[in-house]
């Protein structure tokens, strides 16, 4: 099989792997961060867009949200866990494997999604019961749920070839490519709901019809020849030496994410006995939250293809001044966003209520606590960055595992059975945990910085 490496790719590689750090680091992680700001604007104009159907839209929008990203989980998990390993091997300059690992890791992509949309589609109202999701909820978002469903697949195969450019330095094409998405999204989204006043199902329409934007680059750009991570059935290997690195770590990372989105929608159906619109609320003081969360969460995806590219190199000085560069970055964002949205809180908060001022004060209740959040939740990125760039996804489990069953769903079960905060509590437990993990992350950080110390070998 004949692999190359383009003169652009070849660029990039020695420039992760011996450029100044914090260039790299911008370098890499500002058009991710922005692309995960723009994903966050898209979630929170989605939102806007629901509130001005009904209160009960809004909030099964929010509730059947989080069902989504937990089934997400699986191709995103996907995604991450054999993107490092497909980092790694470019960092180590082996053109085969990477090859090989590039073409599995889409051919594994359609046999999971092949398998969610048998599953999923025609037991979508059996499932969200299951998934205890409240009978009003599921009687205006069944039909939601499933067009979510297909687009959460195309969203699989996005993912993939997302993580793929990332790993080859190509952020400023995701970002342009997410615009891209964002535009048509929100021009459709505004068109079926405030021109032709259609239900929630139309959102999920603009959602599917967005995402398939994305899926025609991916097409045009992973087919094209000679080019070493296109996709290749002649190099699609399922032997055990193929599958089982990129599975080793991308099963903890799809039980992680599971596990988290589960958490959530565990914390809304509890959040249910104070009433739908906490609910709503609660979803909403989150996606305010990500307006700080998702540009770190942007420089974890992209400080993690850079550690584990200078991993393959055997650079692990490099792999520590990553860290160090990505967690100051994040430390600045979340000081300067906190500040920000919670200065103008009462502006964000009757954007989205509208002429509803109970439903104003719930929300910013529940913001004012989880805003404190966002220092903690930038150490917390950070950590977890140094963590998938080694390949320590079982450790990245134990901490989302921890910050989900350990500081929330407990302290929330404390705080309903002992006081009488009312909806406040959401906003409360949002705080403790989001606290807490920070704490957990600079544990688990100092103990991974002093096995790298004693353990790998400096470059020579």
């Amino acid at each position: 099989m004949s692999v190359q490496l383009s003169k652009k790719d070849e660029k990039f590689r020695e420039f992760s792997l011996n450029g100044n750090m914090f260039h790299v680091i911008l370098y890499v992680c500002i058009p991710l961060a922005l692309y995960q700001s723009l994903t966050q604007i898209f979630k929170v104009f989605d939102t806007m867009m629901a509130a001005h159907i009904s209160a009960t839209a809004v909030s099964s929008v929010a509730y059947i949200g989080q069902i989504q990203i937990m089934l997400s989980a699986l191709g995103s998990g996907l995604a991450v866990g054999a993107s490092i390993k497909v980092s790694e091997a470019y960092g180590a300059g082996d053109w085969e494997l990477v090859s090989k690992r590039v073409s599995t890791m889409v051919a594994m992509c359609a046999i999971l999604g092949s398998a969610l949309l048998l599953f999923l589609l025609p037991t979508a109202s059996a499932f969200l019961r299951f998934m205890k999701t409240p009978e009003e909820f599921i009687s205006i978002g069944s039909t939601y749920f499933r067009i979510e469903i297909l687009a959460l697949v195309i969203t699989f195969f996005n993912n993939i070839y997302i993580s793929i450019e990332r790993a080859r330095g190509n952020s400023k094409r995701i970002l342009y490519m997410n615009m891209g998405i964002v535009a048509s999204k929100l021009a459709l989204t505004a068109i079926f709901v405030y021109i032709f006043h259609l239900g929630i199902t139309a959102i999920a329409v603009a959602t599917l019809i967005s995402q398939l934007t994305v899926l025609f680059t991916a097409i045009v750009v992973m087919t094209k020849k000679d080019n070493l991570f296109s996709f290749s059935s002649k190099a699609v290997s399922f032997k055990s030496e193929i599958v089982n690195p990129m599975l080793k770590l991308s099963i903890p990372v799809i039980i992680e994410k599971a596990a988290f989105a589960m958490g959530k929608v565990i914390v809304n159906s509890m959040c249910t006995v104070y009433g739908p619109q906490t609910v709503g609320a609660l979803g909403i003081s989150n996606n305010i939250g990500g307006i700080t969360t998702m540009p770190q969460n942007g420089f974890q995806e992209g400080g993690s293809a850079v550690i584990s590219q200078n991993r393959g190199a055997k650079k692990f000085s490099r792999t520590l001044k990553a860290f160090w560069c990505e967690l100051i970055c994040n430390l600045i964002i979340g000081v300067v966003l906190m500040s920000i949205s919670l200065l103008c809180l009462e502006q964000i908060s009757k954007f989205f209520a509208g002429d509803n001022p109970e439903f104003q004060e719930m929300i910013k209740g529940i913001y004012s606590w989880e805003a404190w959040g966002a220092i903690p939740l930038g150490i917390n990125a950070s950590v977890l960055s140094l963590m998938y760039g080694f390949g320590k996804t079982k450790i990245t489990l134990f901490m989302n595992f921890c910050r989900i069953f350990v500081f929330r769903v407990p302290v929330l079960i404390a705080l309903q059975k002992f006081t009488n905060y009312g909806s406040e509590s959401a906003g409360i437990v949002m705080g403790i945990s989001n606290f807490l993990s920070g704490m957990l992350a600079v544990i688990l950080g100092v103990w991974i910085f002093i096995k790298i110390k004693k353990t790998e070998k400096p470059e020579i």
